[in-house]
């Protein structure tokens, strides 16, 4: 699908859409749990859509209607020589190795797009040194065999957080155990999020500094029957850095309590020069002058992609460093992003692992561009369009579909104007 956007400003208000993370997580929590339950959720994705077609293949019975899911756990209905399909989502295949190897599952993956580029050497290597074995690394499928023991678990926390969550949901299915992991932690929050998840669940995970322990005894149970997905700061994220640059927009359902990592927008807007109105489940942001800030993104680097169009309309020089984990993911997030913003008219410098932009308010982004695959790169573009007055094509913008497939129609009652050529 391509799609030709434009717009001039961005007004209105927009409910979030639920955190992938969080669902993510509720799923397969539900999944190792003792008894049915729900978990509510609006929409869905196709990295949802994911992970329950892999927690269904291992044994449960996860149907998706209107509200979310109703979730019957795996338990006695195991399948030990499963096939599990992560699509293109990176926190599936994370997630689902230690578990299906946790529950005794000998478990073929497959995927598409760069999934199967993206590292796992880390999991891998702790995973092969208590109990399992892989074949295929490097590829698709990929088979793992052997049931993971319980131990002390020791892993580089600098590659991807979601390596200690798919072990963390590991622990109390194999009796317990320990991961120590070593610094420095990037995207702790999503860390945060799993623990807090796993309480819900009965699943205490006592912290130390960068120690994580369950003990034994700890299983997963159904202390509340329905689990409300929080909402989505990362994709909100968009339609609020819009407003930032042009317009005014409110969001819904976002909470200001969350754990998740991307909250942190809010504050990077502000710093940037918005005006910021917090609510305990919302946020208004409005434009105002922009001003260039430098950008630490060890621990957001999902923001990137949005945080560049930004620092496009704004005075002065933005650098963006510790970023270099984004080349690894649905595509070369560094590449990508100055690949596609310099095509549509901005001036971006990419670094190894750091971007600097200078920024021009008056701007007019025009152009085509591809999507490279990478949902946050059309919307990024999108959000480019919006707040430009240019017009931009969008080459293989179903991309988007992967995180927020209902974003172009959002995209328009806020003010944007998209035709699918």
């Amino acid at each position: 699908m391509d799609v030709k956007l434009n717009g001039n400003s961005i007004s209105g208000e927009v409910r979030a859409i639920p955190s992938k993370s969080d669902v993510h997580r509720a799923l397969i929590c539900a999944a190792l749990a003792d008894r049915e339950s729900r978990v509510n959720f609006s929409a869905v994705s196709e990295d949802i859509n994911a992970t329950i077609s892999c927690l269904n293949s291992l044994g449960a019975q996860i149907s998706v209607d209107s509200l979310g899911a109703s979730v019957k756990p795996i338990g006695a209905n195991l399948n030990r020589n499963a096939t599990l399909d992560c699509g293109e989502s990176g926190s599936t295949l994370r997630f689902m190795i230690p578990v299906a190897a946790a529950l005794g599952s000998d478990s073929r993956f497959t995927g598409r797009g760069r999934l199967s580029e993206r590292p796992l050497d880390p999991l891998v290597t702790v995973m092969k040194q208590n109990g399992c074995s892989f074949d295929g690394l490097g590829s698709f499928p990929l088979s793992v065999k052997g049931k993971l023991k319980s131990s002390v678990f020791e892993i580089e926390g600098n590659v991807s957080s979601q390596f200690i969550t798919g072990l963390l949901f590991a622990l109390p299915v194999i009796g317990g155990g320990e991961i120590k992991i070593l610094p420095p932690v990037e995207s702790k929050k999503y860390i945060d999020m799993t623990v807090r998840t796993m309480g819900e669940f009965g699943v205490n995970v006592s912290v130390e500094g960068t120690t994580y322990r369950v003990d034994a005894k700890s299983k997963y149970t159904v202390c509340n029957e329905v689990y409300s997905s929080d909402g989505d700061w990362s994709n909100a994220a968009f339609f609020l850095s819009a407003a930032a640059i042009k317009g005014e927009v409110k969001c819904n359902g976002v909470f200001k309590n969350s754990l998740q990592g991307d909250k942190e927008i809010v504050n990077l807007l502000s710093r940037f020069g918005a005006q910021v109105d917090w609510a305990e489940d919302s946020v208004t942001v409005k434009s105002a002058e922009l001003h260039a800030v430098d950008i630490d993104a060890s621990q957001i680097p999902d923001l990137v992609p949005i945080l560049s169009v930004v620092a496009a309309f704004a005075k002065g020089e933005t650098k963006i460093y510790n970023a270099g984990r984004l080349r690894i993911k649905e595509s070369d997030r560094l590449s990508a992003v100055a690949t596609a913003l310099n095509a549509l008219g901005a001036d971006v410098t990419e670094l190894p692992d750091s971007l600097i932009i200078k920024g021009n308010p008056t701007v007019c982004f025009k152009g085509c561009v591809d999507s490279f695959n990478d949902h946050r790169m059309v919307m990024s573009c999108a959000v480019a369009a919006l707040c430009s007055g240019g017009e931009i094509t969008i080459t293989n913008a179903q991309a988007v579909n992967k995180s927020y497939p209902s974003f172009f129609e959002d995209f328009i009652s806020l003010g944007g104007k998209c035709n699918v050529l």
